[in-house]
Formats: C-alpha cells, structure tokens, sequence
C-alpha cells in the first residue's frame, strides 16, 4: 500500500506528488489529463515495467531524458525508480539496489484492470496462468522457489531435446522437473479452489442477474488428468524429440470457471465480463492478505467504461468491503457522490498536475 507518492517527467506530469487514502482514490478529469499516467507510473513502481509500452523511452515526458518515480508504502519503505535514456532503468527498495523484482512484487502487491478488462475471454492459457501464479505467489511463500526452479529445469530439458542428445542426458532432467510441477500443480489447485469461493459471492454482487448461478472450476495441469506427470514425459518423450521442446508440464496448463456449466465468454455480455474480471481481480486481493503489508493495490482505468451508472457504484460499494487499496480513473465527476468513507479520496487531474483534492 502507498502513503505517498511522487513522479516527474513521466509522459505529460512535470512534477506531481500526493498523499494517497488508504482505500478508494478517485483520479477525475477528461481525456489526455494524465490520470492513466499516475496509474502507469504505480505500475512501474510495482513491476518494473509499463502496461503501455516495452520501451521505456517512449513514456519519457517530450524533450526530457529522465522520469523519476518514488513511493513510501505504509510501514514508510522508501521504494525509488528512475529511468534515463542513455544509462537505463534503475530501481531501489528501501535506498538498496534492486536484487530482484520479485522483491518489489512482494513489498507492493499489484493488479491492474484496464478499460477493455472485458478481453480477459479473448486472451490465451498463458495469460491466465500468470494471472493465477500471481495469486499464488501471493498467499504460498514457496512458490516462487518452485516455480523459478521448474523453469530453469524445464530450460535445460528443452536445450537437450534441441541439440538432440542422448536419451539418458535428456531424462537427466526429469525427475527435478516432475518433482516441482507436481508440486506447482497443487499449490495452483488449491489456490484456485480459494479462489472461486470468493470470487463466486464477489460476482454475484456485482451482477444480480447471475445470484442464483452455481460455478465450478475447470483445471488443466498440462498433462493428462488419468495419469501423473511422469507418466506423461514418458509416453511423449519420443514426440518432445521431434518438436524439439516438452509439451506436458505446468508450463502448458490452463484454468476457467463455468456458470451453470457453461462458458462466460459466450454467455455474458460486455459488461457482464467487465464485472467478470474486476470480481476476479478483487477476489484475488482479498485472498493475498497474509499482513497488512501485503495489502493489494488495485489499478482501475476508466471504470465508466462498458459500465452504467448503477454498476459503478455497486463495484465502488464493493471496494468499500475490501481490505485493498484502489487507484480509480474516470471523466465522470458524479462517481465522487458515491464513495462513503472518511478515508477515501479524490483527486482531480488536470494538464499533469493535481487541480484539487477531496476527502
């Protein structure tokens, strides 16, 4: 969770700074005013990275070579990020370099929630895997090490399968990957059983149409349900030769949940899917709270968008529920009639720069 925040030279802010609420922050102003340029810049901070564009140049204010970045989380961590065009990005946590950005994932919980959410349906396994590793990175502290192993292994198998060695030096590898798929597998499993308990009453909520709608999960874990991962890298050993790299494994596997058994893509309309995502999302920020520094931030770009009025404040009642921080842009200025508590608070952007404040 931010306590305050400053960015310069980032896309269209010189130089802004605030002092975020601990729960609901409404940024309010019209189109090109640089509400989505505060969230981009939380996310940099987050992830390390931009949802806008892969190159970091770009995002740099005209005629600058530098944007700066920095943060205080709730405990005062002091968390910095400072891109230069010609040295690069450079990112430090508690005024010591960076390590490892699993570090800084850790420190500031993230998701982000785009206007066009609604595509979530469009966009394919491994979209959804890293969505639910998010999760589970989040509440199984041995995750990481599982998963960070499993793709080393999973890189060497591949290699060997590629430059097509013998049989004994590629199976080498087998058994460390069994070993932490499986173990993959199920901390993914249970996760995600979690998850659509919580995720099942959030939706409801958000969409009366679906209060009476049973939902179930579907999971696959990249290989056969019939039989364990061993027994698939043995029966496909002589097609991952061929193809040159392992098809089974955790790094093929896929996830959805059903209503009433069937499809939400095809079932819900945009809308519906909008609120789809976003009951995902805040299911997921729930479930990540193992202190209150792991308390998830939430980034919602243009919450009008696909949304009528009377959905908007029904997702703003349901924030209200949550013990997560939200960072929420709109050009409607009637959403700041809805929001209920002291602790929430409203920032309207103009040209870059903070043109008032309401709490």
């Amino acid at each position: 969770m931010l306590s305050q925040l400053s960015i310069s030279h980032l896309r269209n802010i010189t130089e802004l700074r605030f002092e975020p609420g601990a729960d609901i922050n409404l940024l309010l102003g019209v189109n090109g005013s640089g509400k989505t340029s505060i969230l981009e810049a939380i996310h940099l901070l987050a992830l390390g990275r931009s949802f806008r564009t892969r190159s970091l140049k770009n995002a740099l204010q005209f005629g600058e070579k530098q944007f700066q970045i920095t943060a205080r989380t709730e405990n005062q961590t002091p968390v910095g990020l400072q891109f230069d065009a010609a040295a690069g990005l450079q990112i430090r946590l508690n005024s010591a370099p960076l390590k490892r950005l699993s570090e800084l994932a850790s420190q500031l919980p993230l998701q982000y929630i785009s206007a066009n959410c609604h595509q979530f349906f469009e966009l394919g396994p491994r979209f959804r895997r890293q969505l639910v590793d998010w999760g589970v990175f989040h509440v199984e502290p041995t995750f990481n090490f599982h998963w960070q192993s499993y793709k080393k292994i999973l890189l060497q198998r591949n290699s060997a399968l590629k430059k097509r060695k013998n049989i004994d030096e590629i199976q080498l590898w087998d058994e460390h990957l069994i070993k932490h798929g499986e173990k993959i597998n199920s901390l993914r499993q249970r996760y995600l059983q979690h998850l659509m308990q919580d995720f099942s009453v959030i939706f409801k909520r958000l969409c009366m149409d679906y209060k009476l709608a049973e939902f179930s999960l579907r999971h696959k874990s990249g290989w056969s349900k019939d039989h364990d991962l061993r027994h698939a890298l043995e029966k496909g050993f002589e097609r991952d030769r061929s193809l040159g790299y392992t098809k089974a494994g955790s790094h093929a596997a896929d996830w959805s949940f059903r209503i009433n058994d069937a499809d939400p893509a095809e079932m819900l309309s945009r809308g519906q899917q909008k609120l789809f995502y976003l009951a995902l999302s805040m299911a997921q920020g729930s479930l990540s709270i193992n202190s209150e520094r792991d308390r998830t931030i939430l980034l919602i770009d243009d919450l009008s968008s696909e949304l009528d009025i009377s959905h908007q404040e029904t997702v703003l009642d349901e924030l209200e529920k949550l013990p997560v921080q939200s960072f929420i842009t709109s050009a409607d200025s009637t959403l700041k009639d809805m929001i209920q508590r002291e602790k929430d608070m409203v920032f309207h952007v103009k040209h870059g720069a903070m043109d008032g404040i309401e709490s």
